[in-house]
């Protein structure tokens, strides 16, 4: 059992037309690095934390968690999906629902890899867990999220304000065909 109920943790690679979705592997430590000391990749996330905080946090492998996907294009890491249950931290109304978080490398975004690793990690989660609704924040100002999320099919539920920023929450339905 995981925090996302009885789904058996890492399941088997999803593969899409051009990507992998794995669990991470030790191969992958430099990628996960630079995708957490990132400026660009934290505009909208509060900002990067020091390399040096990260390596020493990070010695060897990258543990693998429930929920935890490596987005991996020719058999390099380029980013990281995430699905865990939110807290109210967030906000009350993503509380106990699973939510959708992803970071790409800035060399991977333009290309549709998120789209469509997305589109996979929650097309596998509506089979893993049916029926059950997926919530995804971002800062209103972060346009590509926002684009992204409607291109999934996530629906308004909320505007509020957290990080001294407006953020947006969407809630996302397998029973509810994207528009």
């Amino acid at each position: 059992m995981t925090d996302l109920g009885p789904v058996a943790w890492p399941p088997a690679p999803i593969r899409t037309e051009r990507l992998v979705l794995r669990a991470p592997e030790a191969r992958d430590r430099a990628a996960f690095i630079e995708l957490l000391t990132s400026p660009e990749v934290h505009t909208y996330l509060g900002g990067s934390r020091p390399r040096d905080e990260i390596e020493r946090a990070m010695p060897g492998a990258p543990k693998p968690w429930p929920g935890n996907f490596v987005v991996d294009l020719d058999g390099a890491m380029i980013g990281q999906l995430v699905l865990r249950r939110a807290t109210e931290h967030l906000c009350p109304a993503a509380a106990g629902k699973v939510d959708l978080g992803y970071l790409f490398l800035p060399e991977a975004w333009g290309h549709g890899y998120a789209a469509e690793a997305c589109a996979a990690v929650l097309d596998w989660f509506a089979d893993a867990l049916p029926g059950e609704p997926v919530v995804l924040a971002t800062q209103t100002a972060n346009t590509r999220s926002m684009r992204l999320a409607e291109k999934l099919g996530f629906t308004e539920v909320e505007l509020f304000e957290a990080y001294g920023a407006e953020q947006w929450l969407g809630m996302w339905s397998p029973l509810t065909p994207p528009g």
